[in-house]
C-alpha cells in the first residue's frame, strides 16, 4: 500500500506544479492575445477615422453649400430671368432647387439621419415659401414682380429652415471633429 501511496504522491507532486504552470501560461497568453486584439481594433478604428472624417466633413461642406445655393437671395441672383411670367419663374426656381437637391442627395450617407431630415425640411421650407409668395401674386404677374415679392417676404422672415439647417450642420461638424 505504501508503494501505491508513494506513487500517488509522486504523481501529485508532478501534476500540481504542471497544472499551475499550465494555468499561468494559459492566463498570460489569453491576456496577451486579448491585448493584441484590442490593439488591432484600435488601429482599425483609427484607420477608419482617417478615411471617414474627411468624407463626413466634405459632405457637411457640400450640404452647407447646398443650403446657400437654394437660399432665396442666391436663387434670385442665379436665375435672373425678368422677362417671363411669375408662374414660369416659379417653375424655374423649383427646378433649380430640385436639381441642387439631387446633386447632393448622396451626402446623406455621411451624415446623421437627424441632420438629413433637417436638410430635407429646409428644402421643403424654401419650396413652400416660394409657393406661398407665388399664391399671393395676382394672376398674370411678371417674373420681376415675383422676384421683388420674394425679396420683400424673405427680408421680413426672422428665421428660415435654411438657417436651422446651417446651424445643425455646424453642430454635426463639431461632433465629427470631436
Amino acid at each position: 500500500m505504501s508503494v501505491w501511496l508513494e506513487a500517488i504522491l509522486e504523481i501529485i507532486k508532478l501534476t500540481i506544479p504542471a497544472l499551475v504552470v499550465f494555468w499561468t501560461v494559459h492566463t498570460l497568453l489569453g491576456r496577451f492575445l486579448e491585448g493584441q486584439q484590442q490593439l488591432k481594433g484600435l488601429e482599425v478604428r483609427e484607420q477608419l477615422q482617417k478615411t471617414t472624417i474627411p468624407l463626413k466633413l466634405q459632405a457637411l461642406e457640400r450640404l452647407s453649400l447646398f443650403c446657400e445655393r437654394i437660399s432665396i437671395p442666391n436663387l434670385l441672383l442665379r436665375l435672373n430671368d425678368q422677362s417671363g411670367t411669375a408662374q414660369s419663374y416659379r417653375v424655374s426656381l423649383m427646378l433649380a432647387i430640385q436639381h441642387e437637391f439631387e446633386h447632393n442627395i448622396t451626402q446623406q450617407v455621411y451624415v446623421s439621419q437627424q441632420l438629413w431630415s433637417i436638410i430635407k425640411a429646409a428644402r421643403d421650407d424654401t419650396v413652400n415659401f416660394i409657393d406661398v409668395v407665388s399664391d399671393k401674386l395676382e394672376e398674370g404677374a411678371k417674373s420681376s414682380d415675383f422676384r421683388q415679392a420674394l425679396l420683400n417676404y424673405h427680408v421680413s422672415r426672422e428665421v428660415s429652415g435654411l438657417d436651422t439647417a446651417l446651424l445643425a450642420i455646424k453642430k454635426e461638424a463639431a461632433l465629427v471633429l470631436g
